[in-house]
């Protein structure tokens, strides 16, 4: 059976027309996640398979876990042995003896909600780069969010990790149609998928220029309802998928390669595919018990989907909110708690991924957009500050604490002096795992903070 359009109603629907009502997700939130965007570039092609690029390792996976809200980095990783830490927290430092010890030789240690974190240290499975910032830092949550996301201290433009995807789908889409947009309106297959944002929104730092990042938050209401909607134009999908998508041509559908009917056709079929396969692999038992948390439930969702063998090399979670400006302290306060449901998510991320035999694949990076000021305020909290530690997971990276904690004492303005720019730690990521050219990404050279082990 083949698949024939009356081109004369195909003409009625422009491209903007059916991205914006034609393929339709439904979810939990408010909003619908974003899935479409801006053309059908973004979608994976999951029936297709994806052409090779040749000298990058297409095995690797980089997980980024953002800890929204401003985690306060000196209650994380606890410099118990610098008195002036217990001097300007006297209500809500983490005593000495609660402090999980990294070790002889290191004078900080761990909040003791963080044993799985702790656990994964010991294994030789954790990496703490302490000093992370930026000069002349932001304390806005969204514009310094935003700063993190670009790479960018204007806050503006793509994120790096779109920039990313864009330049290793260099050749993306070219062909005799001409530039890498109109080749990838015409079918061509992408040499990397795109990002996958577990959520409502996809984050800044997946949004590239030629792919777009695909978010959902609901793997139960991810469905196809294209069909609903259109469906004198996609009703025979199902079958056209069995075949795959080599064969959606113009001898096929009696329609050019070029006009508006085929790039409705190739959506459809993208998308489904696409919401098919995610929800496919989402829906697998995982391989070991998880919490019953938010951010559990987003990792084990990841493992899923890498453990199903899709092609997609960028994943990125949030938890939060880290914005503990009172009441902060205590073994069940909310920092306490989110500390906790991070390190035993990320605890039973990594114990599924070697049940897969997948761990060594897997590079975690977590970040959050600001630390905490040193003092504590009147309300036993922390306000908005400038440095924070970074948190690197996985079997590849140099185990154990990197750089030096900052000066408690040699402050800016009450803030923590940065040691280290997190754009170094970036180019690290892109050059020693991702195997990436992080001059292109991030627009200048910054020397790679060394976190992957050679």
């Amino acid at each position: 059976m083949s698949l024939h359009l009356n081109p004369s109603e195909a003409s009625a629907f422009t491209r903007r027309e059916f991205l914006g009502t034609g393929l339709v997700l439904a979810s939990a939130a408010a909003t619908v996640p974003q899935f479409i965007n801006a053309s059908a570039a973004a979608m994976p092609r999951a029936a297709a398979g994806l052409a090779s690029i040749p000298g990058v390792d297409e095995d690797r996976v980089l997980v980024v876990i953002q800890l929204s809200g401003g985690n306060d980095g000196l209650n994380t990783v606890v410099p118990f042995a610098m008195d002036d830490y217990y001097r300007v927290r006297p209500g809500i430092a983490v005593r000495k003896d609660e402090v999980l010890e990294l070790g002889r030789g290191q004078d900080v240690g761990l909040h003791p909600a963080m044993a799985g974190i702790k656990s994964l240290y010991d294994e030789g499975l954790a990496a703490i780069v302490q000093g992370v910032g930026y000069p002349n830092p932001n304390r806005s949550h969204f514009t310094s969010m935003d700063i993190w996301h670009t790479a960018d201290p204007s806050a503006s433009g793509n994120g790096w990790l779109g920039r990313y995807i864009d330049a290793q789908c260099c050749g993306y889409g070219k062909g005799e149609s001409g530039t890498p947009e109109q080749g990838a309106l015409l079918g061509a297959s992408p040499a990397v998928e795109p990002a996958i944002s577990i959520g409502r929104t996809a984050p800044l730092a997946l949004q590239g220029q030629k792919l777009k990042p695909i978010s959902f938050e609901s793997p139960e209401l991810f469905r196809w309802t294209g069909a609903d909607v259109h469906d004198d134009l996609v009703a025979p999908y199902d079958e056209i998928q069995r075949r795959g998508f080599d064969g959606v041509d113009a001898a096929q559908t009696g329609v050019s390669a070029d006009s508006n009917a085929a790039f409705l056709m190739r959506t459809a079929l993208d998308a489904q595919v696409a919401g098919e396969t995610i929800r496919k692999a989402v829906s697998q038992r995982p391989l070991v018990q998880y919490p019953g948390t938010g951010l559990a439930r987003q990792l084990s969702m990841v493992a899923s989907m890498i453990r199903a063998g899709m092609k997609t090399r960028v994943f990125y979670v949030s938890h939060g909110s880290f914005d503990t400006h009172a009441g902060q302290g205590g073994a069940n306060g909310q920092h306490a708690n989110l500390l906790r449901q991070l390190a035993d998510a990320t605890r039973a991320f990594y114990a599924d991924l070697k049940e897969q035999g997948n761990a060594d694949r897997v590079l975690t990076m977590s970040f959050s957009e600001f630390g905490r000021r040193v003092a504590q305020n009147a309300s036993g909290g922390t306000d908005h500050g400038t440095a924070a530690p970074m948190y690197f997971f996985g079997p590849m990276v140099r185990a154990g604490v990197i750089g030096r904690h900052p000066s408690l004492t040699d402050l800016d303005d009450g803030d923590l002096k940065f040691g280290l720019d997190f754009r170094s730690v970036y180019a690290g990521v892109l050059g020693d795992w991702l195997q990436a050219d992080a001059k292109e990404v991030l627009g200048r050279t910054f020397k790679p903070a060394k976190i992957v082990r050679a």
